[in-house]
Parts: structure tokens; sequence; C-alpha cells
């Protein structure tokens, strides 16, 4: 049904997703949400929202602000769907071509996605495209730097075609700047003696008017 191998891997996995890896999105989840404030009022673009399940959370905390998710697999929109209050946007689309205008999100936030972008320089790119001046990027997903995160990264990019590849600190720092993004920080941590997470925040930075 599908040619794209995330699609196709993910529209199998959609009915047993939120079961089978509980642990692992609920820890990340909640690790992001910790290192992200929402203020009344934003509008947030969840980057490979899933199943809504980081949405589901920030909703929770922010009811009063503008949610929007995008996924690539129509199988997991439909789970978030069941989620998810109406007032929630959900787009079939790709992180390195998004659907909005310029200018459009005060945040833009991803968990465990980034290591499926096949272009993450141009994902970013577009990321900083449909922020708003001074609006904030964080990015969650594994991280290169752990032993166990190589092995399993190696594993996966020799049996797993949906799979892309991981990065660690330093290669992530430099997509962001590639991306031309500002405040960069990034963190990593263990979630558990296996998962080795990185939490990476940027900003866009508000252009400077030369008018007087």
């Amino acid at each position: 049904m599908y040619s794209d191998p995330v699609q196709k891997e993910y529209s199998r996995l959609a009915g047993q997703y939120d079961s089978r890896w509980s642990f692992y999105i609920n820890t990340t989840i909640q690790e992001t949400i910790n290192r992200l404030k929402i203020n009344s009022g934003e509008r947030i673009l969840d980057l490979g929202c899933g199943t809504g399940a980081l949405i589901q959370g920030l909703w929770e905390m922010s009811p009063e602000a503008e949610f929007v998710g995008i996924e690539p697999c129509i199988e997991m929109l439909e789970i978030a769907k069941q989620k998810l209050p109406n007032s929630v946007q959900l787009k079939v689309g790709y992180a390195n071509n998004l659907p909005f205008p310029d200018n459009y999100f005060d945040v833009v936030v991803s968990t465990n996605a980034f290591h499926y972008f096949r272009n993450p320089v141009q994902a970013l790119q577009e990321a900083k495209r449909v922020l708003k001046p001074n609006g904030r990027l964080v990015i969650t997903d594994w991280c290169h730097d752990y032993l166990t995160c190589q092995v399993f990264d190696l594993y996966l990019r020799l049996f797993n075609r949906a799979h892309f590849r991981t990065y660690g600190l330093s290669e992530c720092q430099l997509k962001l700047q590639d991306a031309g993004l500002q405040g960069i920080t990034i963190e990593k941590y263990k979630i558990n003696w296996f998962w080795g997470m990185m939490t990476a925040k940027a900003v866009k930075e508000a252009k400077i008017s030369s008018d007087f």
C-alpha cells in the first residue's frame, strides 16, 4: 500500500504503538514537557505527532493553546483523533514540506521523530520558516553519544528501512546552526539503562528593522 518505509512501518504498528512503547513514550514526553513552557493563546505544531500523545500531554497542561499535528501515517492520525479534542487540527504531511504559511507558529516541537527525517536540515529550515520571530523549537530524540543508542542505531540502519539515523550533541548543534536557528541549548540524559535521550531548544531570531 505504501512506498514510503515510515508510512509502511507505522501503518502496521499503529494499533499497538501506545501500549507496546508506553514507558518510552510517556517518559520522553514528560521530559519534553518539563523543558517546554506554553503560554496562553499560543499556536503549537507537533512534527511527527504520531498517535497524539505529546499533544495530549500539552493540551492537558495548556487547554487554551491552539495545537496542530502533522504526521505521514494516516493510521497513526486516526488513533490521535480518538484521543484528542476536536479543536486539535491534524494533517497528513512531512516535516521537510510543511503545509503552513511563514511565521505561523509560536512553538514547533517534536519527540521521537527526528531520527526518521531523511533531510534533517531541510526539516529544521521548514520549522524555522513556519515559526514566528522569537518562536521556539524543541526537539527530543535519541542521543548517539550513548553506546546503547549507537548499537541500536546501527542495527536499525541495517535492518529497518523506516529508520534513518540518530545524532550526537555536536551534530545536532551543527544542524540547528546550519538551519539558521539561534539560542541553541542541548541537554542529554538517560531515562533508563538503555535509552539515552537529548532535548534541543532553539529560537528563530527576530529581524531587527532598519527603519527609523
